[in-house]
């Protein structure tokens, strides 16, 4: 079953919340529609759970780059596995470049807090790509056209952005618990948490009424 989104569909699934401007939803219904049938987001259920989250995840299609701008209680509270006391926390508060060297450094293929990995590598994207190996990863796919390892802004730009996001979401098979309904593990396999899960929720039971999906 072809499904075939609009700007008009999500302006109405987005009532009461941040409305795309015209230029950010052009692009992305554009390329939606150029990439979905290959990354089978192509059902119901799935085009459902993909846009409910990628329209959480990227701020309603305003953001396509991590938000890194923490307070010092916003690191206490986000990341207290990296910042044990306040005063730690207050020599990094609203220094996102420190901040993502420190809390992405020596994992997901970064290098050490002096290397830059941390802010080179930091989330880009529709579902945010984090972490040199996942950018080495993607950048070795066949539709990924743009040298986004040496260039990692490429990732925040449509459709390099769509792609992307698409690509993350087959590495993590995510088809399987949106086939389900699951949006709680669709969340997670996302997010790697729950943040903003009942807005993902009401986004999602929306697009059902939309879709005509009928066990939510």
């Amino acid at each position: 079953m072809q499904i075939r989104i609009d700007q008009q569909l999500i302006r109405r699934v987005l009532t009461g919340y941040p409305i795309p401007s015209d230029e950010a939803l052009n692009a992305f219904v554009a390329s939606f529609a150029q990439w979905n049938e290959v990354f089978k987001i192509n059902t119901p259920l799935r085009v459902a759970a993909y846009l409910s989250q990628v329209l959480v995840e990227s701020a309603y299609l305003t953001a396509s780059v991590e938000n890194l701008n923490y307070s010092a209680d916003g690191l206490l509270k986000t990341f207290p596995k990296y910042f044990k006391s306040r005063t730690e926390a207050e020599a990094y508060a609203r220094k996102p470049e420190k901040i993502a060297n420190k809390v992405y450094a020596n994992r997901m293929g970064n290098g050490n807090e002096a290397s830059g990995d941390g802010w080179r590598y930091r989330g880009r994207g529709l579902i945010q790509l984090t972490g040199k190996q996942n950018y080495l990863d993607f950048s070795k796919y066949d539709l990924c056209t743009e040298p986004v390892l040496k260039n990692p802004d490429k990732v925040a730009e449509f459709p390099v952005n769509q792609i992307a996001a698409m690509w993350y979401w087959e590495k993590r098979k995510i088809n399987e618990p949106a086939d389900r309904g699951n949006m709680d593990e669709v969340t997670k396999r996302v997010n790697g948490g729950s943040n903003g899960l009942a807005t993902r929720k009401i986004i999602y039971r929306r697009l059902s009424n939309e879709f005509g999906i009928k066990k939510v």
